[in-house]
């Protein structure tokens, strides 16, 4: 996951310093520094601010699409992102306790996010998206297509 130089060069092109790309987040600028060198995992709340603050997808920010934006970006809501791992994970054939071995977690968090209970850890996000080409957006339950990325 490589999102230190698009996230910098966002920044960067609205003439933004760290401190008040830290502001609009609710962090301290040491915080967002660390998401800028990639010190620190940008957890989905920030990355979905991010995202809406510099009207790009979150797609884009990792580095899994060219495609800057999408038409009718919605919020993300724990219930449907829930609901769009659960079916992801069927279609693809695969049981929770697989799925978290892929994703090297527990099979209690991997339910706990399709029953809308946590949302996915961006780590995890990522490598889902990257390895079945599948849209974060999408999977976040932001957009409705497209659902699979190239």
């Amino acid at each position: 996951m490589n999102y230190t130089e698009i996230i910098k060069t966002l920044r960067e092109e609205k003439e933004l310093t760290q401190n008040e790309v830290a502001t609009v987040l609710g962090i301290s600028r040491s915080a967002y520094k660390n998401y800028e060198l990639q010190n620190q995992i940008i957890p989905i709340k920030h990355l979905v601010e991010l995202c809406n603050y510099f009207d790009v997808s979150i797609d884009y920010i990792l580095g899994l699409t060219d495609i800057l934006n999408y038409f009718n970006v919605s919020d993300v809501a724990l219930d449907k992102a829930g609901e769009r791992l659960k079916t992801f994970r069927k279609e693809h054939k695969l049981t929770q306790k697989k799925l978290a071995e892929i994703l090297n977690t527990t099979f209690s968090s991997v339910a706990w996010y399709e029953k809308g209970r946590n949302l996915i850890a961006t780590p995890f996000l990522y490598t889902i998206c990257k390895k079945y080409k599948i849209s974060a957006d999408y999977l976040l339950g932001r957009i409705d297509d497209p659902k699979y990325i190239k």
